[in-house]
């Protein structure tokens, strides 16, 4: 048996949420300190993270977000057997939308960044729907 494109971009999107932390954590260790950002974070940081590390730390919960909703699509579409021409394109839209997502908002291309976030939410939303129908 091999996966569906559904499964695949998700798998896809779950390596893309790696490479956001990896994106977030090395900055912000270097900027905070591995003494801070290895302890238990009982008080505030030393010093607010830069413009660009704090849009890579919200850009990053922003796709946690987003991993919750577009799994559960790929779940409902995986195992009620619903994989079809439209959730597969759904799929890659979400993960297209996901990658842009990342530059516009580190590079804070509003409206942009806002547009290429509801392309993804509709695509995962055009999952569920159509997995129902």
């Amino acid at each position: 048996m091999t996966m569906t494109p559904e499964l695949t971009a998700l798998a896809l999107a779950g390596l893309l949420q790696a490479v956001q932390y990896t994106l977030f954590a090395v900055p912000a260790n270097l900027e905070l300190g591995t003494k801070y950002t290895s302890s238990p974070r009982d008080v505030p940081p030393p010093r607010p993270l830069s413009t660009l590390t704090g849009r890579l730390q919200r850009a990053m919960n922003n796709h946690f977000e987003g991993l919750i909703l577009f799994t559960l699509a790929v779940t409902v579409v995986t195992l009620g057997d619903q994989s079809s021409t439209i959730t597969q394109t759904a799929a890659w839209i979400y993960l297209a939308a996901r990658i842009l997502y990342l530059p516009a908002y580190a590079l804070g291309l509003a409206p942009w960044r806002s547009a290429v976030w509801g392309i993804g939410f509709f695509a995962t939303l055009t999952m569920i729907v159509a997995a129902l129908i």
